[in-house]
C-alpha cells in the first residue's frame, strides 16, 4: 500500500520541487537545458545554490532573481538551477544524485553561490562565485550582460 501511495505522490513532489526553482523559467534538469540551448542557440546559466543553508543565496535569489532586469536578461539564456541542500528531503532522490554529478562536475571546490556560463557545447565562458548579501547585484547583472 505505501508503494502505491508513493507512486501517486511522487509527481507531486516532483512539481512541487520544479515550481520552487522554476519562478524565472529555471529547469533542473542539465539534459534538458544543454538540448534547448542547443536548439535556441543560446548560452545556459547553471546557477549552483545551498537553498536550506547558504546565507548569501537566499538572499541572492530575494535580491537578484525578482528584478525586472533579471528577468529580462534570462530570456537570453536557458537557466538551470543545481540546489545541493543539506536536507536531502528537499528534493528527489534522484533529483540529488543529478546535482551532486554537476557539483563534481562543474562547481569541484563547492563554491556557492555560483554562476557559470556554458556555451551550448559545454564549454565554460564565465563564472561569478559568492555575493556579499549588501543588495549589489549588480556585478551578477553584468555577467549576464556580458554573455547574452
Amino acid at each position: 500500500m505505501k508503494k502505491v501511495l508513493l507512486l501517486f505522490l511522487l509527481p507531486l513532489f516532483l512539481t512541487a520541487q520544479n515550481k520552487s526553482s522554476t519562478e524565472n523559467n529555471w529547469l533542473t534538469n542539465y539534459e534538458e537545458a544543454l538540448k534547448i540551448a542547443k536548439k535556441e542557440k543560446k548560452n545556459i546559466v547553471m546557477y549552483f545554490t545551498g537553498s536550506d543553508w547558504c546565507p548569501p543565496c537566499k538572499m541572492l535569489k530575494k535580491e537578484l532573481f525578482s528584478t525586472q532586469e533579471f528577468k529580462t536578461l534570462a530570456k537570453n539564456y536557458v537557466l538551470l538551477y543545481v540546489d545541493v541542500p543539506r536536507n536531502a528531503r528537499l528534493l528527489t532522490p534522484e533529483l540529488m544524485v543529478h546535482n551532486k554529478a554537476l557539483l563534481k562536475k562543474w562547481n569541484k571546490k563547492g563554491v556557492f553561490p555560483l554562476f557559470k556560463i556554458l556555451n551550448n557545447k559545454e564549454i565554460l565562458v564565465d563564472e561569478l562565485s559568492g555575493y556579499t548579501m549588501n543588495g549589489k547585484i549588480q556585478f551578477h547583472l553584468n555577467l549576464l550582460k556580458k554573455h547574452q
